[in-house]
């Protein structure tokens, strides 16, 4: 992928030289943060290791409101060239995707608010609650950001085999795709019909996943437009999509698949949502609660 070091830190939170804050549940569903690509990936190595459906303990977890306490600090003195290196890449990736919807989404009527990328280590304390590195990337509603250890992408690559830049730039996308969910109200109207039809819980959250990725191809679109991808990009960035699928999380973890504990998508649902968007570019392709 071709792209820009030295890009604004406007929107970019580091606190990675910070520590976790203050420790408290680790909420999940609900209002608050959601568990992200990293936590799915650590519940599939606990299943394997001990041979238990540890993806079941999604089914229960409370949310949380625990209130940050955290302020940005800075670079680690610590930090490689590696992890240097991927810090630019993250923030082009963030500042390019966030200059695309400022100027797409009021063309289809809407407009957008930018979001903050918290960058940390280990642990952070979220307007969501308390996440460790395992929880992933994710967004929280409840500060408008996006949150995320520079190390998941180590496992993304190591456990799941999605490498490449434009697969690490697919997860900042797909979680950029929740913030916009969120400014439209998507987001919160799909937690009131979860609440009141529990029994659809899970494939609402399945079709909102589905919307992230459709919205992160979106973006993908626009670089292709840029000349911004490479030979194999968007190759790494379907493969990207379809390593963290539930069926194949499923297999690998029990055996067999359950579609009725689905709460991302499968494999295919995850590349066909990500291709129309790379393939449309526009915002009403994406409505995933449209479609069967």
């Amino acid at each position: 992928m071709r792209w820009t070091r030295g890009t604004s830190d406007a929107d970019i939170e580091d606190r990675r030289a910070s520590g976790g804050g203050v420790r408290g549940r680790l909420p999940m569903g609900g209002g608050g943060l959601r568990l992200g690509l990293g936590g799915l990936i650590l519940l599939a190595i606990l299943s394997v290791v001990f041979k238990q459906d540890f993806l079941s303990l999604l089914d229960q977890m409370p949310a949380d409101t625990t209130v940050s306490t955290n302020v940005p600090s800075g670079p680690p003195a610590d930090a490689s060239p590696e992890e240097t290196e991927r810090f630019e890449f993250v923030k082009f990736v963030l500042n390019d995707a966030q200059d695309t919807w400022e100027k797409r989404l009021p063309e289809q009527g809407h407009q957008y608010q930018r979001a903050k990328l918290v960058v940390f280590r280990d642990a952070v304390q979220s307007a969501c609650g308390f996440a460790e590195a395992a929880t992933g990337p994710f967004y929280c509603p409840g500060d408008q950001k996006v949150y995320i250890d520079l190390s998941f992408y180590d496992e993304l690559q190591r456990r799941f085999g999605a490498a490449g830049e434009f697969a690490e730039a697919y997860v900042i996308a797909h979680e950029l795709g929740h913030h916009i969910q969120n400014q439209l109200g998507i987001d919160a109207e799909v937690r009131r019909i979860q609440q009141a039809r529990p029994d659809r819980a899970n494939d609402l959250s399945v079709r909102l996943e589905l919307q992230a990725d459709c919205l992160a191809g979106a973006w993908g679109h626009s670089t292709a437009q840029r000349n911004l991808l490479e030979s194999g990009d968007v190759e790494a960035g379907l493969n990207a999509a379809a390593a963290i699928g539930d069926d194949r999380i499923q297999k690998m973890t029990t055996g067999r698949v359950m579609p009725e504990r689905f709460t991302h998508g499968s494999s295919a649902q995850r590349v066909a949502w990500f291709r129309r968007g790379l393939e449309s570019g526009r915002l009403d392709a994406c409505d995933t609660f449209a479609s069967r």
